[in-house]
């Protein structure tokens, strides 16, 4: 027999029961900050997976007109990309040419309409001392200019793990994989609980403590529902891929900025594609292998 999809009073309670009060109480008060931000509509909405196309139709439009009245746009769009048959996305970055400068950061985070003033992204570039594989020693805060001399530069972001941690942990079923490989956030679902976030052993979630500032005329207007929507505070977010994008047959914003080329993206079915001639071609590894979680994130050197 299926089990239901545990409500949000259910994931409280066992929360409640399982942390005792005081880390209950810490666990769950972005909460407080979280309903003020959605109406009583999208607390009591039910998971994405159990919309149908009506009850969907209604969540998307709610969503899209709200944020039109709140960023003063009426070019905002959001919509639902769903994945596509015979498709499973990969990602190969080649750690020989990439120079550490960050574009694909800032295109991150101007794509994924993210929080200007913390300047938020999903990728951290890490800089590492060449010959070193220590992420633990890499450093993200450096200001000189790059590439410098007997450093690598080794850009990390969400690895949409096969075996991803992050899900199995999510008390209400919030954050799953998709057919495509994609990992995904419902964040009108999500309770802010972090548990996917200390899960994860790439540190590529991040958590919202207070709503995102953009300015109106910074807004991506293109969005998705389970991709770059502005998200509320109070909930766990993450890289998808740019499944806004990579679903409508377009290539990651990060990708695109990328100006030596190190990025590789694409259909890892597909026998022709260029993530599959890498994987075919190259020495590729993947990061912490010896936790089984089966990254779709591949690196890679030319010798």
């Amino acid at each position: 027999m299926t089990t239901p999809n545990p409500s949000r009073r259910v994931a409280l309670k066992v929360l409640g029961a399982t942390l005792g009060a005081g880390a209950f109480a810490r666990a769950v008060a972005p909460l407080t900050e979280w309903t003020k931000e959605l109406s009583l509509d999208a607390f009591l909405q039910k998971n994405y997976r159990e919309l149908d196309r009506t009850e969907l139709d209604a969540v998307l439009a709610r969503h899209q007109q709200a944020a039109r009245e709140k960023y003063q746009r009426d070019d905002i769009v959001i919509e639902d990309y769903r994945p596509q048959e015979g498709v499973e996305f990969g990602y190969a970055l080649n750690l020989s040419v990439c120079i550490g400068c960050r574009r694909c950061a800032e295109a991150c985070h101007e794509e994924n309409n993210h929080d200007r003033r913390t300047h938020q992204s999903y990728i951290r570039v890490l800089e590492m001392e060449q010959g070193s594989f220590d992420m633990s020693a890499g450093r993200v805060d450096y200001e000189h200019a790059v590439p410098a001399p007997g450093k690598y530069y080794m850009p990390v972001q969400c690895q949409q793990c096969d075996n991803a941690p992050c899900v199995k942990v999510c008390p209400v079923q919030a954050t799953w994989k998709e057919r495509d490989g994609i990992v995904v956030v419902d964040y009108d679902w999500c309770i802010g609980c972090r548990y996917c976030e200390a899960a994860c052993p790439y540190h590529a979630r991040r958590f919202n403590w207070s709503a995102p500032e953009i300015p109106s005329e910074e807004i991506n207007p293109n969005q998705g529902y389970l991709s770059n929507r502005v998200r509320p505070a109070g909930v766990v977010e993450k890289c998808t891929f740019c499944l806004h994008r990579t679903r409508a047959g377009r290539l990651p914003a990060c990708l695109e900025a990328c100006p030596t080329g190190a990025r590789v993206f694409g259909n890892l079915l597909d026998p022709n594609s260029d993530i599959r001639r890498v994987l075919e071609n190259k020495r590729v590894f993947v990061l912490k292998e010896e936790l089984g979680t089966r990254p779709r994130f591949f690196y890679f050197f030319d010798k």
